[in-house]
């Protein structure tokens, strides 16, 4: 095993995968959220770890840490967060808006029946440099203070917090428990030892123990092929530069197209001092009809279209 990468018996519940195989535990969701919001929470089925949500093939994919429904509909997405990646507020904004977009049918129009949500992000550092151990938001007007009530709830937990007598000992304790997440820790709350109870069991699990190793690599498979293609990318950039810079010496191209191929090469040959060179590329776009003289202009914009919507490869090409 690589000395940069833990073993599953030495993460902690701070660890991406160890929470999110943790938390797919019912028992032990209801337990986690319990013990953060003060009240008994009882969820509907089995929490939903890694959920995937896309709102177009052209947007941003987003994957909610573990989500679930109680028994009185709300909705509670929880995450766990070892980076400060500084965006935290604006990622919970995100998160939020995404949520909510699933939570009425389509063609509903009767706002009141949005579930009530939950955004819970566990940190091992104070976002916001007050020391406190939570900071919960809900909206309220600037002027009155006044609650907006809309049922939104973000919830941000440090487990570095300094204002003890303000939280729960079970809370204080559960956090300590998911920076650490050692068989030492005693737990002094029958909820508590049920966590470690369960994450003993799967830090102990065989096959979980190769789900990780599997995920592991595959993470370094995908470094090494985004190093690959950013190479690729920066190598591609170099090559539209110098196809620009030759466009715009040139008065008109002859842009030719093979109908009928899905996937069509478009050449340009323009002439330079008695030599010809040729550009071509292969582009997902479909088909281009016949031959067609196209000024500078027109392929500069061409260029600028493709190169923002489509993967193109380029090739630059002597003769």
């Amino acid at each position: 095993m690589s000395k940069n990468k833990k073993s599953l018996q030495d993460l902690t519940l701070l660890d991406r995968f160890l929470f999110a195989e943790v938390m797919e535990d019912p028992k032990t969701f209801e337990n986690i959220l319990s013990i953060i919001l003060g009240e008994d929470i009882s969820i509907k089925g089995r929490p939903q770890s890694e959920h995937e949500n896309r709102t177009s093939p052209l947007k941003r994919q987003v994957r909610l840490d573990v989500w679930a429904e109680d028994e009185t509909d709300a909705v509670y997405n929880v995450e766990a967060q070892k980076e400060n990646t500084k965006n935290l507020p604006h990622r919970s904004r995100f998160y939020q808006a995404l949520i909510d977009s699933k939570l009425l049918d389509p063609g509903e129009v009767d706002f009141s029946n949005m579930k009530d949500c939950y955004s819970i992000i566990i940190a091992p550092f104070d976002l916001f440099g007050r020391g406190l151990y939570q900071y919960t938001f809900q909206m309220t007007c600037a002027e009155t203070g006044q609650p907006l009530e809309d049922g939104a709830t973000r919830i941000f937990l440090n487990t570095h917090g300094k204002n003890s007598e303000d939280i729960s000992p079970e809370l204080k304790e559960l956090l300590y428990y998911m920076e650490h997440t050692t068989e030492e820790i005693s737990c002094s709350t029958s909820r508590l030892q049920e966590i470690k109870n369960h994450v003993n069991i799967v830090k102990s699990s065989e096959e979980i123990g190769v789900k990780y190793m599997q995920e592991w690599e595959e993470k370094i498979l995908e470094k090494r092929k985004a190093r690959a293609e950013g190479r690729a990318e920066g190598e591609t950039f170099r090559l539209i530069q110098l196809i620009k810079k030759k466009i715009q010496k040139s008065k008109s191209f002859t842009v030719r197209a093979v109908p009928g191929i899905w996937r069509t090469q478009i050449f340009w040959y323009p002439s330079c001092q008695g030599r010809q060179y040729c550009w071509y590329m292969e582009v997902h776009v479909g088909t281009l009809k016949g031959t067609q003289q196209w000024n500078t202009s027109r392929i500069s914009r061409l260029l600028e279209n493709i190169l923002s919507t489509y993967s193109v490869l380029w090739r630059y090409c002597t003769s």
